[in-house]
C-alpha cells in the first residue's frame, strides 16, 4: 500500500505540474491532479492508519506548496521560455521598392476601396480614399503613410 500511496503523489503533483506548464486553465489534468492527492491520503488513512494519514497530507501540502513555488520562479520560466527575438518583416517599406509619390500603374484588381496595383514590376496592395477603381485602370500614388499606399484614378 506504501507504493500505491507514492505513486498516486507522485501522479497527483506531475498532473498539477502539467496543469500549471503545459495546459492553459483549469481543466481535467488539474482535478486528476487533486483526486490523485486526495486518493492517496484516503489510501493512507483506510490501510495503513491514522498516523500515515496525517503525515501524508503534511506531506502533500509541503509538496504542493513547494512544487508551486519552485513553478513560480522567475528562474525556472526563463529556461523554459523562448529566447528568440522576432526582427523580421511582413513586407518592406514601398519607398524600398522604389515606389514613392507620383508613381503610376494599373489596377490589377478593383480597388474597392483596397485591391491589387502594378506600379513597375511590384504588384502590390494599394487604397483609394474616395472612389472605386475598376482593374485596368491607371492609377497614380499620392500619398505614403508608412506602408499604406494610397491611390487616385487618373
Amino acid at each position: 500500500m506504501t507504493a500505491l500511496v507514492i505513486t498516486l503523489i507522485i501522479v497527483g503533483l506531475l498532473l498539477l505540474g502539467a496543469e500549471l506548464i503545459i495546459i492553459p486553465g483549469f481543466g481535467i489534468a488539474g482535478i486528476l491532479g487533486i483526486a490523485a492527492l486526495v486518493a492517496s491520503c484516503w489510501v493512507s488513512f483506510a490501510y495503513i492508519g491514522t498516523t500515515a494519514g496525517v503525515i501524508v497530507i503534511l506531506a502533500n501540502m509541503i509538496m504542493v506548496v513547494a512544487t508551486t513555488m519552485l513553478m513560480l520562479r522567475s528562474k525556472t520560466w526563463k529556461k523554459l521560455s523562448l529566447k528568440t527575438n522576432i526582427d523580421s518583416k511582413v513586407d518592406v517599406a514601398p519607398g524600398e521598392k522604389g515606389i514613392a509619390v507620383g508613381n503610376r500603374g494599373i489596377a490589377l484588381t478593383r480597388l474597392a476601396p483596397a485591391g491589387k496595383v502594378q506600379i513597375g514590376e511590384n504588384a502590390i496592395e494599394v487604397f483609394t480614399r474616395d472612389s472605386l477603381v475598376e482593374p485596368g485602370k491607371e492609377v497614380e500614388v499620392c500619398e505614403i503613410t508608412g506602408n499604406k499606399i494610397i491611390v487616385k484614378e487618373i
